[in-house]
């Protein structure tokens, strides 16, 4: 996936610009950089990946504007992206390093530790700028959830069926898996994936599964106590969500109904 540098990279921002009808060719409004004492100074890795990151959320953004009313009728306003090091104040409390990339539905705002796509890489074993773009696009995910109310429902069934809300957590989440799914549907018509994108998000998407994460840190598997689904289970809805392109066919809970 080639998010738009130099020459070239500027008239793929232009087109892009008209495809989605947002300006890409300027700085991002959306994404803060920060830490508990303020600003952060960046490396060059981390300003490429901060680069990267902007650009996704531009577009993912862009394209949920055009889709959400339409296809699940509610209106969109933009999340904001929130990179940090170490801690960050949130809505929902103080953000640290070790939750990994989460959303807030109390701010709206995503927050990525800047480290966490190193992280992604050597210990997910998950390469690539589109297995970056997929955490990102997922997180994206429960901001749509939010928008149509879905998180606000979930929440609710998981306060009056404690006994339920692991599994109710993992249908949302691999809901959002399938909103990402849609957005890498978008990001191919418009030409921006390269050769092995899918394959690196379909790979991010499984190298994140609950039971692959426990199989490395535990030695066991103990399905009672997943949140986010298996390995194979997010990589299918993901791929769900890609082939498609239709935010509609995301209803996981339809879906665990009809089993």
């Amino acid at each position: 996936m080639g998010a738009p540098m130099g020459i070239g990279g500027a008239v793929v921002l232009l087109i892009l610009s008209l495809i989605f009808g947002r300006n890409f060719t300027g700085p991002s409004e959306q994404t803060q950089q920060q830490t508990q004492g303020g600003q952060i100074a960046e490396s060059p890795e981390e300003a490429k990946e901060a680069e990267l990151v902007a650009w996704v959320l531009d577009t993912a953004q862009a394209t949920w504007a055009r889709i959400e009313p339409e296809e699940l009728g509610a209106p969109w306003h933009d999340a904001k992206l929130v990179l940090f090091r170490d801690a960050t104040p949130t809505g929902c409390g103080v953000g640290q390093t070790a939750m990994g990339p989460f959303y807030c539905p109390l701010d709206q705002k995503i927050y990525i530790d800047l480290g966490f796509y190193d992280e992604l890489q050597r210990r997910f074993g998950a390469p690539g700028d589109f297995a970056q773009a997929y955490v990102l696009a997922h997180e994206l995910g429960h901001h749509v959830q939010h928008l149509t109310g879905i998180d606000a429902r979930v929440r609710r069934f998981q306060q009056m069926n404690p006994d339920q809300a692991n599994k109710a957590s993992v249908l949302l989440e691999l809901q959002a898996d399938c909103y990402a799914g849609v957005w890498g549907y978008y990001a191919q018509q418009a030409g921006v994936l390269e050769a092995g994108d899918i394959e690196e998000g379909l790979n991010a998407a499984a190298a994140v599964g609950d039971d692959r994460i426990q199989r490395r840190t535990q030695g066991s598997v103990n399905a009672d106590t997943f949140t986010h689904g298996t390995s194979e289970q997010r990589a299918t809805w993901f791929l769900r969500g890609f082939q498609s392109g239709d935010a509609r066919k995301c209803d996981t809970f339809a879906a665990a109904s009809q089993q």
